[in-house]
């Protein structure tokens, strides 16, 4: 057996940190700009980049959470829906924005964005930050989300990336049983 790299074992390791959790400080612009380009490194098919980036700093936070309530009424969803926006230190969102014109197919332009989600949560994790993936009734509503976040018509959150300090790792939750869930083909 091959000795594990320092990225294998970062990634072996990994471990998201619950929104409850983080705080100030946030990455500074610099810090925010190299986990971009790390996330923007993605699996695309066609370089067609069907994804973007939004920038939440706390201002726009506080902006996305005073606009909850009447959206959480609107659309029934569970008053906890805002929370994620009051409690967060900062967030970068990530607008699947696919190309509808491409010979490419919209199911794999949205695995791209599902990918620049977890790179953006990888390369945070990896830079010391605590982080986390949401998203949730909110996001999912089109009219919230062009008001929030500025989406258009044909865009669709992929997920709400949450980033901040987080003193404390949490303990690991059970891992899947890769022998139930792995099949080897060998013909």
């Amino acid at each position: 057996m091959s000795e594990i790299t320092p990225a294998q074992a970062f990634l072996l390791t990994r471990r998201s940190r619950p929104l409850r959790t983080l705080g100030k400080p946030v990455p500074r612009r610099g810090e925010i700009e190299t986990m971009l380009q790390i996330a923007a490194r993605t699996p695309d098919h066609g370089k067609l980049e069907p994804w973007r980036f939004v920038v939440l700093q706390e201002p726009a936070l506080k902006r996305s959470a005073a606009l909850a309530p009447s959206h959480i009424e609107r659309i029934d969803a569970p008053s906890l829906a805002a929370s994620q926006y009051e409690t967060s230190p900062f967030a970068i969102v990530v607008l699947e924005s696919p190309k509808l014109e491409s010979k490419i197919p919209v199911i794999e332009q949205t695995y791209s964005a599902g990918a620049v989600c977890l790179g953006l949560v990888n390369a945070a994790l990896s830079a010391g930050w605590g982080a986390n993936w949401l998203s949730g009734a909110l996001s999912h509503d089109p009219i919230f989300a062009a008001e929030a976040f500025g989406a258009e018509p044909h865009e669709r959150v992929a997920g709400v990336i949450h980033i901040g300090t987080c003193d404390s790792v949490p303990s690991d939750r059970p891992r899947p049983d890769l022998d139930a869930k792995t099949t080897w083909m060998t013909t």
